[in-house]
Order: structure tokens, then sequence, then C-alpha cells
């Protein structure tokens, strides 16, 4: 049997379920431990092993759990990964802001960050991204998801940044990462995508 231990603590969301993941998709995995130091974490780990096709046993409580998940079947995790006879859809990302939600902005800001560093698990589905009005803000200098756009513009990802709106927050010349853009370029996008999701 092939047991291996991951140790995930001071990891932030959605983090310990990636490297789950990355573990899983090695192969030749029948039994994984994870160590993880919340509530949450413990559950989204859990969760996703189980999605997995492993038995979940949980010990611990407070801030230290380790989750065991036991399968007799070795073997990559297919969730959130296409079928091998589909094409790649075209998805479009539109982000109309620089948090995610509403209610407190840096709990908005440390979301907005989790949920770019998370887009690459669309894998090739993943063709554009679009950052218009305060989400401008992203692709500037001192943006602390300037290094996970860049990832993902050079994994192939489209990232096309308003450049109207660039101009109005006067932050043209701050721009780092993506294309200038403007409107007809951006609608022509929209047009041509299979699916669009918007966040404002």
């Amino acid at each position: 049997m092939s047991e291996k231990s991951l140790d995930c603590r001071g990891l932030a969301c959605p983090n310990p379920v990636i490297k789950t993941k990355e573990i899983i998709d090695q192969g030749e995995v029948r039994q994984l431990t994870v160590l993880v130091d919340n509530p949450a974490a413990m559950e989204n780990v859990s969760r996703f092993m189980q999605r997995c096709g492993f038995e979940v046993k949980v010990d611990g409580q407070g801030d230290s759990f380790a989750v065991t998940g036991s399968r007799t079947e070795t073997g990559a995790c297919r969730i959130m990964a296409e079928a091998p006879e589909e094409a790649p859809r075209k998805i479009l990302v539109l982000l109309a802001a620089d948090r995610l939600g509403r209610g407190d902005d840096v709990l908005g800001s440390k979301l907005i960050g989790n949920f770019i560093a998370t887009l690459k698990e669309m894998g090739p589905d993943l063709w554009c991204l679009v950052l218009v009005n305060a989400g401008v803000k992203l692709a500037v200098a001192g943006s602390e998801v300037l290094d996970s756009l860049k990832n993902l513009e050079q994994a192939g990802v489209k990232l096309l940044v308003c450049g109207t709106c660039l101009n109005h927050f006067k932050l043209l010349e701050a721009k780092q990462v993506g294309e200038t853009t403007n409107m007809l370029d951006i609608v022509t996008a929209l047009q041509l995508a299979d699916k669009v999701i918007t966040l404002t």
C-alpha cells in the first residue's frame, strides 16, 4: 500500500485542497494523511478526498486535525478535469472589482486573491480573464495577486485590462500584466466565449 502524508498547517484556503489534489494526481496513493490547523480546511480536505473515492477518518480538534483517506484503487482525481473526449470550453471570467463580496474589505481582498490563485484549476477551459472598473487595480504594481495573474498569462490565458478604467484610476503607467484593451475587444471576447462568469 502506498502511504503518503502532507503537512498543510499554516496554509490559507484553498491551498490545502490544491496540495492534496497534487499528491493524489501523482497516482499510486492508497492512503493519504493531511495535517491541517483549522476546521474549515479539515472539512474542505475531507470532502475533496471523499469525492476522489477515499474513505475518510478525522482525528483531532481545535486547531490540529489529521485527515486520513484510504481507498482500494489508485489513480488521479478526475474532479475539475475535463473528460478526455471533450474539447476545452472557452470560459471567460469578468472581474469588475478588486475584492470578492461585500461586508469586510480585508476579507474581500483575501478572497479575490484565493479566487485568482485557484482559477488555474479550470485547466484549459479557462480562456480569458477580463478586468474592468476596480478590477484593473489587480493588474498594477503593488497588487498582491500580480504573480498569480502573470502565471495565468504565461499559461496561455488571455488577460484583457480595460484602458478606460486604468485611465480613470490614473493607473495606466502602473499596469504590470495583461493587454490594455477597449470595450470593443471586451464585447468581442464575450461574444466568442462559450461561457461567461461575472464577479462584481
